[in-house]
């Protein structure tokens, strides 16, 4: 009954229900017309786009942009807080690597995605070294959850950003500023030191313009004479900085030590969990560090996986399903590439898989035994169907 009640809020409800008693009372047949949606449903949310580089930007020492244009002019709408997925082929492995638009959704004419290079990180390393202007890679279509939902979210966001977490926020920020939305926002974001802090002149110049953005740059190794916020993004400091805490909504995104230690300080200020919105991030880089891992079994662990097809392939302990499938030649689809998407997911027949916290499998999916290839890593040898 509450379901129907909500139905009719929507626009043009009423006047569907009109078109659906018309057609019943006089017969009308749209089925020859079943496909006439397609074309448009394909511009919106294609699976594969094409995209030109056109321009990398210098932010630190080691990070870059890399913007990207549509070959052809157009490129699918996206939510701020949105990523794709980049599509690669490196040293004869074909993988792929999700990563939030940092641009405004406000500019149609490019995709901004803010990389920063992990050390020994195949793809990172790839992108910033290897991928020049015009060159042309293949990605998703916009993707993810992590947005602002006017129906369901506070005017007010609070968000708590670590790293290169501050991608999808500069999404937002960006268009709430351009835009003029009537919309306030708090930023706290943490970096070990202020040379790390992606974006911070253009936060400090947006925070100097719109009064309804508060910048506030969190650093853990300040150096001497500093007079800022330094340590770590506290509940102490988020309360000093917003002494009335209801009717806004938290945002999260960083690596998982951010989690780790701003969850249980949220929970301490008394935010409920429904006004907590958290951005998947991917696994550690060691997952043998994860809380929980067997401390018995080492990355190096040797394991044999073998597919329903009859195939069998190597792999160690310390790497995902999917990057140990992906590296021997076994493609499967991927996009989050953190465990939310479900595009990734196969069965496992025997053997054993750690999984992070974090992991979004579904109910029915643990009862038939299917997991998350990318945030699964295989503890013995294993029997899989893809």
């Amino acid at each position: 009954m509450m379901q129907k009640e909500l139905f009719r809020e929507f626009d043009g409800y009423d006047r569907i229900v009109e078109e659906r008693d018309f057609s019943r009372k006089y017969g009308l047949d749209y089925s020859a017309q079943k496909d006439l949606a397609d074309p448009y449903i394909q511009r919106l949310h294609p699976k594969q786009l094409a995209l030109r580089v056109s321009d990398i930007i210098f932010e630190t020492p080691s990070v870059r942009t890399l913007r990207f244009v549509s070959p052809e002019g157009y490129l699918p709408p996206f939510l701020a807080g949105q990523y794709i997925a980049l599509f690669l082929e490196i040293g004869g492995v074909r993988t792929s690597r999700p990563y939030s638009i940092s641009s405004a959704p406000n500019q149609t004419g490019y995709y901004d995605l803010t990389i920063r290079r992990l050390e020994g990180g195949l793809v990172s390393n790839f992108l910033l070294d290897s991928v020049g202007k015009e060159d042309i890679l293949q990605s998703s279509g916009p993707e993810g959850h992590f947005y602002y939902n006017p129906l369901f979210h506070d005017k007010t966001m609070v968000c708590l950003a670590g790293g290169s977490g501050i991608t999808p926020f500069m999404s937002m920020i960006r268009e709430a500023a351009e835009c003029g939305l009537d919309r306030e926002i708090f930023l706290f974001y943490g970096n070990k030191n202020i040379r790390e802090a992606i974006f911070h002149h253009s936060l400090l110049e947006i925070s100097d313009h719109f009064d309804h953005f508060h910048y506030l740059p969190v650093i853990e190794d300040p150096p001497a004479g500093y007079i800022g916020a330094s340590g770590f993004i506290t509940g102490e400091l988020i309360r000093k900085i917003i002494p009335d805490l209801g009717d806004k909504t938290f945002y999260l995104c960083g690596p998982q030590a951010m989690y780790d230690f701003c969850l249980p300080e949220l929970e301490r200020l008394g935010i409920p969990g429904r006004k907590i919105r958290k951005e998947v991030y991917g696994p550690p880089v060691d997952i043998t560090r994860a809380p929980n891992w067997p401390g018995q079994v080492k990355a190096d662990n040797p394991v044999r996986i073998k597919l329903a097809a009859g195939r069998t392939v190597e792999a160690r302990s310390g790497e995902s399903l999917a990057a140990a499938l992906e590296r021997q030649g076994v493609l499967i689809p991927t996009l989050c590439r953190s465990g939310e998407c479900s595009q990734c997911r196969v069965k496992v027949l025997s053997g054993k898989v750690f999984q992070p916290a974090g992991a979004s499998v579904r109910r029915s999916d643990k009862r038939f035994g299917h997991v998350h290839a990318c945030v699964s890593y295989p503890l013995e040898d294993l029997e899989i169907v893809i």
